[in-house]
C-alpha cells in the first residue's frame, strides 16, 4: 500500500527499520544484554517501526501536497448520526464539530473506518432486515485480550543510570524488569525504538485489571510505586511531577477481544436495479480497519491489516470501473477469508508476550523455537512460526494461517507416529 502511495521512502527516513530491531533487557539489579531480536526475516522486505502520530502527520502531509483538490480534512470533528433519505435513497450524515457546529453531508459512498465502536457499522446493524447478524462483531478468546495497559512518557534520551553517564538511544528497544513478584505487583516497561532523537519516549505498561498499578491515586503514590518497582533506573530525574499526576489520573485502556463481523458493506436496494452508468449516484457503505476486525496488539497488524482493506477495496473498485454495486461485494469476497484468519491468528501467534503467565509463556516459547527449527531442517513439511510469516507481505492471512494449520497436522501426525513407535519398542521387549 505504501509502494502504490509512493511514501514508502518517506517512512524509511521516519522509521525505524525492523531489520535493525536491537532490544536492551535491563533487570531490576541493573545488568543489562543487548541484542538483536531473532523473530525479524532479515529475507522479507523491510518493515518500519514509528509512532502512529508520526505516520498520521505523514498521511496529512501528503493530501495538502497532492490531493487538497479532492480531500478535505475536518479535524476534531465526529459522526453523530447517518440516515437514509427515503424519497432518494441516499444517504444523510450529521457531524459535530469543534464548535458545537452541526455539518450535514449526502455521500454517494460512505467509508466507515471509525473504528473499533463504529457509529457507521452499527447503524447498518439497525438497518438490517434480515434475520442473520452479519453486521454483529463474532467474539473470540485469546490470552491478552482484557489486559489493561497505560503509557507513561519519558524524556527523550532519559538516564538509565542515577549518575547519568549511560543514556537511552532512540533506535533502540527496551524491556525493562520491575523487582516485584506476583501477579497483582509484577510489572515492566517496554519501550519501541524511535528515529527521531528529540521525541519522548512512550513506555507501555500492561498488566491484569486487578494489578496495584490500577490503584495508585496521586503521583507521590506513583513515585512511591515505581522507585521501589525500577531501583535500577532514577525514577526522580526521569518522571516529571506532572507526568506522575497525569499517569495517576489516566484511566488507560483495555486490550479488545479478537472479533470480526461478516458483512463489510451496504447497498441501496434501489442501486442494484441501477446501470453502471448510475450505480455511483445511489447509496452505499464499505467498512474498513477496527469497524469491521479488532484485536489485542499482539502482532502487531492493526494499521497493516487496515492498509490492506484499503487496498483491497481500491483493487475492487478498478476492477468494476466503479460500479460500486459490483465492487463493494467483490471487496467483500476478496476480503472476508483474510478478515477471519486474521482473527485466528490474532488469537495464536503471540498472545503470551506480556508476561501475564511466566509458565505459559515458557511453553509457548519452546513451541515457537521448535517450529523454527522444524521449518529450517525440513522446510517441505513444517512452516515457521505465525508471528515471523506475519512479516512477509507476499502471504495473504489466510495463506499465513494454512500454513500454520498443516504444520499443526504435521506436528500431531509426527507425535503419534514417535508414540506408536515407542509403544511398539515396549511391546517387542
Amino acid at each position: 500500500m505504501t509502494d502504490w502511495l509512493g511514501i514508502t521512502e518517506k517512512i524509511s527516513k521516519i522509521g525505524v527499520p525492523s531489520t535493525e530491531f536491537y532490544l536492551t533487557l535491563i533487570k531490576p539489579n541493573n545488568s543489562r544484554k543487548t541484542f538483536k531480536v531473532p523473530v525479524a526475516d532479515p529475507n522479507r522486505k523491510t518493515a518500519y517501526w514509528l509512532p502512529r502520530r508520526a505516520f498520521v502527520l505523514l498521511l496529512c502531509q501528503e493530501i495538502e501536497k497532492n490531493w487538497q483538490h479532492c480531500i478535505t480534512v475536518l479535524f476534531n470533528t465526529k459522526c453523530i448520526e447517518i440516515s437514509k433519505i427515503a424519497e432518494s435513497e441516499k444517504l444523510q450524515v450529521v457531524a459535530d464539530t469543534d464548535n458545537n457546529n452541526l455539518v450535514k453531508f449526502e455521500p454517494d459512498l460512505l467509508v466507515g473506518c471509525d473504528g473499533f465502536n463504529s457509529i457507521v457499522r452499527n447503524t447498518l446493524k439497525e438497518w438490517d432486515d434480515s434475520a442473520s447478524d452479519r453486521f454483529e462483531m463474532k467474539c473470540f478468546p485469546s490470552p491478552s485480550a482484557g489486559l489493561r495497559y497505560k503509557v507513561l512518557s519519558l524524556p527523550p534520551n532519559f538516564p538509565l543510570d542515577p549518575s547519568g553517564k549511560e543514556q537511552s538511544k532512540c533506535e533502540m528497544a527496551y524491556a525493562i524488569r520491575g523487582a516485584f513478584r506476583g501477579r497483582k505487583q509484577a510489572v515492566s516497561l517496554g519501550l519501541l525504538p524511535l528515529k527521531n532523537p528529540d521525541e519522548p519516549r512512550s513506555a507501555n505498561i500492561i498488566t491484569w485489571p486487578d494489578h496495584k498499578i490500577w490503584e495508585l491515586k496521586n503521583s507521590q503514590e506513583v513515585y512511591d510505586f515505581f522507585e521501589k518497582a525500577f531501583p535500577q533506573l532514577p525514577i526522580s530525574q526521569i518522571l516529571s511531577p506532572e507526568e506522575a499526576d497525569r499517569f495517576a489520573k489516566s484511566e488507560g485502556g483495555k486490550f479488545p477481544t479478537p472479533q470480526y463481523c461478516s458483512r463489510l458493506y451496504f447497498v441501496a436496494q434501489k442501486q442494484a436495479s441501477l446501470g453502471m452508468g448510475d450505480s455511483i449516484n445511489a447509496a452505499s457503505v464499505v467498512l474498513l480497519g477496527d469497524a469491521i476486525h479488532c484485536f489485542p496488539p499482539d502482532i502487531g497488524q492493526g494499521v497493516n491489516s487496515a492498509l490492506e482493506d484499503v487496498f483491497v477495496l481500491n483493487q475492487a473498485l478498478s476492477k468494476s470501473d466503479l460500479n460500486l454495486s459490483v465492487a463493494l461485494p467483490l471487496y467483500e469476497s476478496w476480503r472476508f477469508p483474510d478478515v477471519k484468519a486474521l482473527i485466528r491468528l490474532a488469537q495464536i501467534a503471540f498472545p503470551w508476550q506480556y508476561n501475564q503467565a511466566p509458565l505459559r509463556r515458557s511453553l509457548w516459547n519452546i513451541n515457537f523455537f521448535f517450529r523454527l527449527l522444524l521449518s529450517r531442517s525440513l522446510p517441505y513439511l513444517f512452516s515457521p512460526p505465525a508471528f515471523f510469516l506475519i512479516q512477509n507481505h507476499q502471504l495473504s492471512y489466510e495463506e499465513i494461517l494454512g500454513k500454520v494449520q498443516r504444520t499443526t497436522q504435521n506436528l500431531l501426525v509426527l507425535g503419534l507416529m514417535l508414540i506408536c513407535g515407542f509403544l511398539a519398542v515396549v511391546l517387542l521387549r
